[in-house]
């Protein structure tokens, strides 16, 4: 009987611990309470993306909700997006960096240096 039950409590941890991962909280479309569900988002950060989704619509990408929401840098969004949140389907590229402005090149001068202009 005491093996049964072990068993059986085993069975129950294996399919709770199993569900806890599968559940995926999409930013676009989470209520208040999904978004609190996740770890490493209180009330305050779940009311900021709530507010920033109202205001400018969903976000586009993971880079998009850094950019928009306070405290979801790069380092936070990766553990949000192992915690199970997931932007339009999409968890965290972990690999990624998010993407920066193009450089832009120098000014070169105009006129081509002439001989006797050289600094020594």
């Amino acid at each position: 009987m005491l093996k049964k039950l072990a068993s059986i409590t085993a069975i129950i941890a294996i399919l709770m611990g199993a569900q806890n991962t599968l559940a995926a909280v999409e930013i676009n479309s989470a209520d208040q309470a999904q978004l609190d569900g996740v770890a490493g988002i209180g009330p305050a950060t779940s009311r900021a993306i709530l507010e920033e989704r109202k205001k400018n619509g969903n976000f586009k990408d993971w880079a998009d909700l850094e950019h928009r929401v306070r405290g979801t840098g790069e380092k936070n969004s990766v553990k949000l997006s192992a915690a199970g949140l997931v932007v339009n389907g999409q968890p965290r590229n972990l690999g990624a960096t998010p993407t920066k402005p193009p450089v832009k090149p120098a000014k070169t001068p105009s006129e081509p240096a002439k001989p006797g202009d050289a600094k020594n």
